[in-house]
Parts: structure tokens; sequence; C-alpha cells
């Protein structure tokens, strides 16, 4: 019985990672992606690593092999706290927390957005903050001696009408709300 090759070997699909290159061709050294070697370097440095499931070389190396819809659903994308340990340290000095900035805009620009991610957005559009000022905050500012409020949208509410400005026209706000919608409707 002879082997299918068709089943044993899997070709490279390139297509993703143009994907992910043409995203960030703004940002300085992402189509370095295609250059790891995967060392392992950058996972032992890794802080979030040592805590989760979160591999940067395994995403890579996936988005490498053109696994998309595996790259993009994974909640491990998500962990990564862009502490840029992992550039720092990389031997080719691929620009790898850029490079998972750029995988996460993807992925929500495809539909991929996390739940809780779409619930951040909204807070975004409501308070021009994902992590808008709350009365223990408050109490806590007042006790240290600050101002009830940061010098930031909260204090300047004018502000929240360029931040929603700036999300419609670079077009976030389009992509959120049919994100938003279609999780509404798979909740009922």
């Amino acid at each position: 019985m002879a082997l299918d090759k068709e089943k044993v070997v899997r070709v490279q699909d390139t297509e993703f990672q143009d994907d992910i290159v043409e995203t960030g061709k703004i940002l300085p050294d992402v189509d370095k992606i295609r250059t790891c070697i995967q060392c392992g370097t950058c996972v032992g440095g890794c802080p979030s690593g040592r805590r989760t499931a979160w591999r940067i070389k395994t995403l890579f190396q996936k988005a490498a092999l053109g696994l998309k819809e595996e790259v993009l659903d994974s909640d491990d994308l998500w962990c990564c706290t862009t502490c840029y340990t992992c550039q720092e340290r990389c031997p080719r000095a691929i620009s790898t927390t850029d490079a998972v900035r750029v995988i996460r805009n993807v992925a929500f620009r495809e539909g991929y957005a996390k739940k809780n991610h779409l619930f951040v957005c909204s807070l975004l559009f409501k308070f021009g903050h994902a992590v808008p000022v709350n009365d223990p905050t408050k109490e806590l500012r007042k006790k240290l001696g600050l101002g009830e409020l940061p010098p930031t949208v909260h204090s300047y509410p004018e502000g929240l009408k360029e931040v929603n400005i700036i999300c419609e026209k670079t077009g976030f706000k389009e992509v959120w709300e049919k994100q938003w919608k279609k999780a509404q409707e798979a909740q009922k």
C-alpha cells in the first residue's frame, strides 16, 4: 500500500503570514516573523508563559503553517501582556510583541474577538477608557491626595467625543458593532 503524500505532507500556506505582514506593514520589522527559527528564547523569558498556556513560538509556528482559524480563535492569543521581553531577547530581532498585536488586530477584524474584549470596547465608547474610574477608585485617589479624577477623558468630557471620532474614522467602531451584534444574537 503506497502512502498518499497529500495526507502525509502539509504544504506550507503563506497566505496567513502574508496577511499578518500586510496588516502590520506600518510597524518596523513585522515581516521578520517569517524568519523565526523556533529556538524558544521567547518562551523561556515570557512571564505570562510561566502562568498560562501561552507559547509565542507555537503561535508563530501555527501562523507559518497557515493555521489561521486555530491562531485567531485561540484564547492563548490574548494571554500576552505585551511586556516586550520576548522581543528584546529574540536572537533574530523579530518584532515578536508587535507581531502579536498585529495578529490580535487581524483576529478582531476577522470576527474572532472574545466577548470580554467586546465588552471592554463598549466601555471605551461610553467612558473613553477601557477601565473607567469607579467610586472606590475616586475615594482611593482622594486618600492619596490626588484629584478625584485623573487628567484624562474623565476630567475632559469633550475628549470622549474625540475618542469616538477616532474610533469611527479608523473603522474600529463599525467592526465592533458588527461583532457586538453577532455576540448578542448568539446569546439568545
